[in-house]
């Protein structure tokens, strides 16, 4: 479904954020990935994204592309393009949720089904999904930090994308919602055979994914998800 092939990010010349990232995620995969602070996660859910560019490989094939996603070179694509295949493929959960302030919650999660003009039914489905039904009229100020990531998810989820990209899905929802969110993403997963991608501090989320990967300054590598954090 998505291919990282030596994926590479330098923002200060000689001083790498990720170097030579090498990677395949497979279609109905719920990866967590994880590792220190400063190590590239987000960045590299951004490259992935197509929201940042990536760094050329100087001994790569003419036309090579280190991001694939369902084998169309991300690099190839035109920001039009681009833009199309991010909605129609892809669902992502920032930290910062980027809920639009002058939308209803019931607006902002059907956003993604207008902008691929598909239905708005399912928008009142995915709100209930995440326990905000019947607040579909209410707007974004009057909720909390939770509860806006919670109206995040559902936006992500409501078209059902092929890759579901998620940024500390969690980080404001208190256990008990947490772990209802992590079960929706793993129905999600199961019934439209998505592949999803999730950064996390949290060892309680990783440990709910089909594999944890370490991301560190030496590449990326999978961790035993029997007993992952074992020292």
């Amino acid at each position: 479904m998505l291919e990282l092939r030596h994926l590479s990010k330098s923002y200060v010349p000689g001083r790498p954020v990720l170097a030579d990232v090498s990677w395949t995620f497979k279609a109905g995969e719920f990866v967590a990935i994880m590792g220190d602070s400063g190590v590239g996660k987000s960045t590299l859910l951004n490259l992935i994204a197509g929201l940042d560019t990536p760094d050329a490989t100087p001994d790569a094939k003419p036309g090579a592309s280190p991001i694939l996603v369902d084998g169309i070179a991300m690099s190839g694509l035109d920001d039009d393009a681009a833009t199309r295949l991010r909605r129609s493929r892809m669902g992502f959960i920032f930290q910062a949720f980027h809920v639009l302030p002058h939308l209803t919650l019931l607006q902002n999660v059907a956003l993604p089904l207008l902008l691929n003009g598909l239905s708005t039914t399912r928008a009142a489905e995915m709100l209930e999904a995440v326990g905000l039904g019947g607040r579909g009229r209410d707007f974004p100020h009057q909720l909390s930090g939770g509860e806006m990531q919670r109206v995040a998810i559902a936006r992500a989820l409501v078209h059902r994308p092929a890759l579901v990209l998620a940024d500390e899905p969690t980080g404001n929802l208190d256990p008990d919602t947490a772990n209802s969110i992590l079960e929706l993403l793993q129905r999600e997963i199961k019934a439209t055979g998505a592949c999803a991608i999730m950064v996390t501090h949290s060892q309680l989320a990783a440990k709910k994914t089909d594999k944890i990967l370490q991301l560190s300054r030496n590449g990326m590598q999978e961790i035993d998800c029997v007993n992952p954090f074992a020292q």
